[in-house]
């Protein structure tokens, strides 16, 4: 297909939502996508959570409408196996009539892979990157991994806008230290982008339309970076359980427990769903620093457990072990 035809059909852009885990993407997608769809455009979403479930395709069903179809990638922490689906995903989506699709790949992931997918047939006869975001918290921490920095950078060296999250729970000066530690990231890695003006600190809640606009039109850079070769799924892992049951107020502290173990590994995330006993369901997304718990009406029977040299057999089992139904079979699974 000539250039020609390829602007007569009008390309559908794709955005890629990239960020460490429990960065904060998903709340972005949110906030982003409906935006477009106040602007009249159909949406797609693609969503591939880290691990064999997708608690954030959950969290980000009730968008689901006319306007906006939220789909998802089941599994996929195999680079090759995520290109494979992304691709059928892409396909099956193209006459939709569709404007824009946002992709939401897990918080451990190689931009590269985005682009493979985008400029192979016949996927690039209906589809052309649009922006790539990066989200970052506005506080980084100063005691990540190799493997984690890397992925960071990876991350970052492309990205249009790198969109701070909780930069109101941030000062100034956190926040010119994180920018700082970002670009100390770019150039551990040899990269020939310094980050400037297309970092975006304003909290969320006070983005107007001129932001939204700037954001829609970031595009993305091509920016080298050294390649740092290793197994994603060897350096993070991720746990799973079912059938945990915990009442409201226990939940947090049990939560909070988890993060300061240091005999459980580096934990990232922890996120998922505790029924209660009115039938309703309590929503808890947690990292290190930041705890989200509120009440919806329906969901999925799983919590999450993310993070690197995770010691299950140690830790994280009895830590939640007090919580569970004993009547009920404890399953968990940890993806290496």
């Amino acid at each position: 297909m000539t250039k020609r035809n390829k602007e007569v059909l009008t390309m559908i852009k794709v955005d890629l939502i990239t960020g460490f885990l429990g960065s904060g993407k998903t709340t972005f997608i949110r906030k982003y996508a409906s935006y477009l769809v106040e602007q009249g455009m159909k949406v797609g979403i693609i969503e591939n959570d880290f691990g064999a479930i997708n608690i954030d395709m959950v969290m980000l069903s009730d968008l689901d409408s006319e306007m906006c179809d939220v789909e998802q990638i089941v599994g996929g922490n195999v680079e090759t196996d995520w290109k494979r689906r992304f691709k059928a995903k892409l396909i099956a989506m193209a006459m939709q009539g569709l404007k824009r699709v946002v992709v939401e790949p897990s918080g451990i992931y190689d931009v590269d892979a985005f682009f493979d997918v985008l400029y192979e047939e016949p996927v690039s006869n209906w589809y052309e990157p649009g922006n790539i975001f990066t989200i970052v918290d506005a506080r980084v921490e100063d005691d990540l991994s190799k493997q984690a920095r890397y992925l960071m950078t990876s991350q970052i060296a492309n990205a249009g806008a790198i969109v701070f999250s909780k930069a109101q729970e941030a000062t100034p000066e956190q926040i010119l230290e994180s920018i700082k530690r970002l670009n100390g990231m770019l150039e551990e890695f040899h990269s020939n982008r310094t980050l400037t003006d297309e970092v975006i600190t304003k909290p969320w809640n006070e983005l107007t339309p001129e932001d939204y606009e700037k954001l829609l039109n970031c595009g993305w850079h091509s920016a080298d970076h050294e390649k740092l070769w290793f197994d994603h799924n060897d350096a993070f892992t991720s746990l799973f359980f079912m059938n945990v049951h915990m009442a409201a107020d226990q939940v947090k502290g049990t939560v909070e427990k988890l993060f300061a173990d240091k005999k459980c590994g580096q934990i990232f995330r922890v996120k998922g769903f505790f029924p209660q006993t009115d039938g309703s369901w309590i929503e808890v997304n947690a990292t290190r620093d930041n705890f989200s718990m509120k009440t919806i009406e329906q969901a999925q029977e799983v919590v999450i457990v993310i993070g690197q040299g995770l010691k299950e057999d140690v830790c994280i089992l009895p830590s939640l072990n007090k919580c569970i139904d004993k009547k009920r079979k404890i399953v968990y699974n940890c993806i290496k």
